[in-house]
Order: C-alpha cells, then structure tokens, then sequence
C-alpha cells in the first residue's frame, strides 16, 4: 500500500495522512455528518473508493495517547477528490471540530494536492459556499483562487458555490 505521510504533532497529538480504507468509511461519514457538509454518505464515499483509479482518498489519522503503552489511532480528518485527464476535483474536505484551525486540513488539502500534480494534474478545481470563509482563506493559501459562481449550487441551507482553481 502507498502511502503519502505528513506527520505534524498538535500537543499531545499527532496526525499523519495516508490514504482512505474501507474501515475509515464509518468515521470519514461521521466527520462529514459533523461539519455539515452536502451529504455523501457511506454508499457513495464507498463506489468511490472502490473504483479506485483516478479516486485520490486520504484521511488525517491521529494517535491519541491514553497510556504511555498504548494508543489508540482515529480519523481526524478526510479529503476526497478526483483526477479526471489533467485535472483534480476537489469534492470534500472536512476535520473534526477539535483538530479546525490547527493544520489537518492544509495537511490534507497539500497532500492531494501534491498526489495530483505526481499523477499528471496540472490544474484543481473546487467548489466551496460563499459563506465559508475560513475554507475560502485555507484554499487561497494553497493558491486557489476565484474563478466563477454558482447560483443556488447548495441545499440546506440554499447558497452559491463560488468555484476556485488552482494551477498545480
């Protein structure tokens, strides 16, 4: 198995990015039931990962130490994205709420960024609410930048997508 490993230490914490089981389908689905995002759920997030080629699937695992001899290990965080030709879909991305704001998801987000560009990407696209401003600062940091809108593209509440790209 491949792996794309980024270690970070957040306190007594550490994450590192590898890629997406089929065991993490259970917490990827519960994370992206916390933050709210345009639901997937586990049956799509399992086609996808099943299909396997040109699905780039990473979570942020984190070990949570208890013990001084034992840890237990749970996602943090996921990122889920598609490589179509020459270009990366950025579908989801999402952190627990107690890792927000402390780098898993740059972590993430540069992970399969650099995944993509490694299998012949050479742009990403994403869609994000025009709301979400946190996300929108986290992408232009990565170089994303706006590149149009789309009206009403969200439900629950209703809301414009604005689309960022980024060349890779």
């Amino acid at each position: 198995m491949s792996r794309t490993k980024t270690s970070v230490c957040l306190e007594t914490e550490e994450f590192y990015i590898s890629n997406m089981l089929e065991h993490d389908l259970l917490e990827v689905v519960e994370i992206e039931e916390a933050a709210r995002l345009s639901r997937w759920g586990f049956d799509a997030y399992h086609a996808e990962l099943m299909q396997g080629r040109g699905a780039l699937m990473l979570v942020a695992r984190c070990r949570q130490r208890e013990e001084a001899s034992a840890s237990i290990m749970s996602v943090g965080g996921f990122i889920a994205a598609r490589l179509n030709v020459d270009e990366l879909h950025i579908n989801n991305v999402a952190v627990r709420d107690p890792y927000r704001r402390r780098g898993m998801g740059g972590a993430l987000l540069h992970a399969v960024l650099a995944k993509g560009a490694r299998l012949g990407a050479r742009t990403a696209l994403l869609e994000v609410r025009a709301t979400n401003y946190p996300a929108q600062a986290l992408y232009e940091k990565y170089g994303f930048r706006v590149t149009g809108r789309r009206r009403n593209y969200y439900a629950e509440p209703l809301e414009d997508a604005l689309v960022m790209s980024a060349v890779l």
